[in-house]
């Protein structure tokens, strides 16, 4: 049994969603100035490898904290998208889901979409604003194909497009379809046996819309 760990690193200054706060991790105590060391953190819910409960866009939808820990992991499929993205701002549509996965998806199967910006992870424009993004028509056919959860290598599944991003995450969320963004999907594991067991344990934020997360996958692959 081997863990893979699918998480981004949370650090002062690192790259996040551009309407979120700046990430700040400061050390505000520390040996040679006194007996313990701590860190002070300054950021949103939403940074770093995360979950998005339905809360987060559907107003009286649950929280973080009231989705059973079991919902939280499951059978994955990876879905290499790299080749497809030609472009910023390129479009995942339903047809580029349909010809990665096989036919038949079991119902309640969690997506992870690899489209190689966890590689890009910086703060720069092309990162910030350019990444691809789930057409509504790709989250519909998520809703019909029964998911339990579905991720992305980058800061958010819509893109940095307002109306898009409202919409998908609508569609998914009030569907019952938790979302994890900022994963790290390294190539290696686009090209494991599927599917492979996933888990990403939300931490404990009472009445939150989303919470940090530690994704893995748990692969009995050697």
């Amino acid at each position: 049994m081997r863990f893979i760990d699918l998480s981004q690193p949370i650090f002062n200054g690192g790259p996040n969603c551009p309407a979120h706060p700046a990430v700040g991790s400061e050390v505000t105590s520390e040996h040679g100035k006194a007996e313990w060391q701590w860190e002070t953190l300054t950021l949103a819910s939403h940074t770093g490898s995360h979950l998005d409960a339905p809360l987060h866009k559907i107003a009286g939808g649950a929280s973080i904290d009231a989705i059973p820990l079991e919902r939280f992991t499951g059978k994955a499929y990876i879905v290499d998208l790299r080749a497809d993205i030609q472009g910023e701002r390129d479009w995942i549509t339903p047809e580029m889901l349909q010809s990665a996965l096989p036919i038949g998806l079991p119902s309640q199967s969690i997506l992870l979409l690899s489209t190689g910006w966890g590689d890009v992870r910086q703060r720069s424009d092309h990162w910030l604003f350019g990444s691809p993004r789930l057409h509504p028509d790709a989250a519909r056919w998520m809703v019909q194909a029964d998911l339990r959860g579905l991720g992305i290598d980058h800061w958010g599944i819509g893109g940095w497009d307002k109306e898009n991003d409202a919409l998908v995450h609508t569609i998914l969320l009030g569907a019952g379809i938790w979302i994890c963004e900022e994963l790290n999907l390294p190539p290696d594991v686009c090209s494991l046996p599927m599917p492979q067991l996933f888990q990403a344990l939300p931490i404990n934020l009472r009445g939150h819309s989303g919470a940090w997360c530690r994704p893995v996958l748990i692969s009995s692959t050697d």
